[in-house]
Parts: structure tokens; C-alpha cells; sequence
């Protein structure tokens, strides 16, 4: 996952960095990273909790009961999001490809691509990988299906506007995870290819003048940091995509 500054997220989301600076400041809605340097580093998390403001704000809710209206909509989302998930392992008991994919399409137009792969996909696969047959069976199933729908929500984000990007796996055997993340940069407005295959190494003097995404799974390591340190200095432009 990438990090904005606050000038960046303030022209995404139509708000003055004086405003968001107050919202965390005074009202103690935003909690952003902050860089070594002491700057302001906000995520997809943020964003969205932003537009989630706006739309309180919108609705006529004086900004100073804003943060309330939040942790009650964060515990009633965990409960939605628990019985998702049982609906989805419910689906998959049935070992029926049709029906898996209907459920899946059906949650696709009700939600992001963020929330279901970070609250109801990810979860129900991490359940799935206990070391027996049936639930491997179960998973493989899953991750059929899943790929088959990002491919399809990849294709069709193609037919609105949007910036080229290559997503590149680097060090991680989680294929599936790859084509949920490509699905993910899909819904911010990239048209997003990918390599299927992940790479010990990017190597993006193979694609120069391309915008271009590593997915590690995990927090980047020391050294993967340096490489993307080095690779910038050598004017590639490459952005680190992780949850």
C-alpha cells in the first residue's frame, strides 16, 4: 500500500490542508504515519476515512460529533464483515464453482475492493490454510474463482479513464493475493497489468517509462527499501503496493 503526503491527498479528495490538519489535530479524526521526517504520510485507510467525513459532514453532522458516528460505524462494520464471512464459507461448503462466483460478483457491487479483500478474502483464505485436504480443496476453489473475478473487474476498469501501471510480485508465492492487489489499484484509478509470475528481483530497466507496482506481501525488508531507493536515484518509477 502506498503513502500520500498531505498535499497529495488533499487534491484527491477536495479538501484543504488546513482542514485535514484540523481534523486530526482538534477533532482527532485522522491519525496519519509520519515519515522520518516528521512529515504526514496518510494510506488507502486514510482516504477512505476521509471521503466516510465528507460524507457525515454532507449529511449536515457538525464535524465535532464526526468521531463518535466513526466507532460506531467500525463496530457494526466487524460484525457485518464476520457474517460475510461466514456467508462466504457457507458458499464454499457447497464446493460449487457457479454459486461461489455468484456470491462473489454479488459482494463486488455492494463493496470495495479494500474492504473485501481486507476484511472478508483475506480472512476466509487465511482460515482455509490449515494443513488438511478438504480445507486446500476448499481454498484452491476460492482462489480459482477469485482470480477469474479480479481479471474480469481488471478488463473492465479498462473501459473507463485511467494511468497505465504494471504490478510486479517481488519475493512472495501468494499469486492469488497478486491479482486481489491488481483488482485493489484497479478501483484507485489504474489501468493495472500484471505479471503473473512474481520475480526474485523487478528488474525495471525491462520496463522503462512505466509506472510500476512490487507487491512483497509483507512490510518491505531493509534491503528490498535500498533496491527501491537505488532503483529511484536511476529514475525508474517504482511504488511499493503492500496491506
Amino acid at each position: 500500500m502506498g503513502f500520500y503526503s498531505i498535499g497529495d491527498v488533499a487534491e484527491r479528495c477536495g479538501i484543504n490542508p488546513v482542514t485535514l490538519r484540523a481534523w486530526q489535530r482538534r477533532y482527532g479524526l485522522l491519525k496519519p504515519q509520519r515519515s522520518e521526517g516528521g512529515h504526514r504520510q496518510f494510506d488507502e485507510e486514510d482516504i477512505q476515512r476521509i471521503e466516510e467525513i465528507k460524507r457525515w459532514i454532507k449529511n449536515g453532522v457538525p464535524v465535532g460529533k464526526v468521531k463518535a458516528l466513526l466507532e460506531e460505524s467500525t463496530v457494526a462494520k466487524h460484525d457485518d464483515w464476520s457474517t460475510l464471512q461466514e456467508e462466504m464459507m457457507s458458499a464454499l461448503r457447497f464446493a460449487h464453482p457457479a454459486r461461489l462466483r455468484a456470491k462473489i460478483s454479488a459482494l463486488g457491487r455492494e463493496h470495495t475492493s479494500g474492504d473485501l479483500i481486507d476484511h472478508v478474502f483475506v480472512p476466509v483464505r487465511q482460515r482455509l490454510s490449515l494443513d488438511h485436504n478438504t480445507a486446500r480443496i476448499m481454498c484452491s476453489l476460492l482462489d480459482g474463482v477469485l482470480i477469474e473475478f479480479a481479471t474480469s473487474c481488471l478488463s473492465e476498469s479498462r473501459k473507463k479513464g485511467g494511468k497505465e501501471g504494471l504490478l510486479i510480485g517481488w519475493d512472495t508465492d501468494d499469486r492469488t493475493r497478486l491479482w486481489l492487489e491488481a483488482w485493489r489499484l484497479s478501483q484507485q484509478g489504474w489501468h493495472i497489468a500484471v505479471l503473473a509470475e512474481p520475480l526474485d528481483s523487478p528488474r525495471p530497466e525491462l520496463f522503462p517509462g512505466q509506472q510500476l507496482f512490487v507487491w512483497t506481501g509483507i512490510e518491505p525488508t531493509r534491503r528490498q527499501q535500498e533496491l527501491l531507493q537505488h532503483w529511484h536515484e536511476q529514475g525508474y518509477s517504482l511504488i511499493f503496493h503492500h496491506p
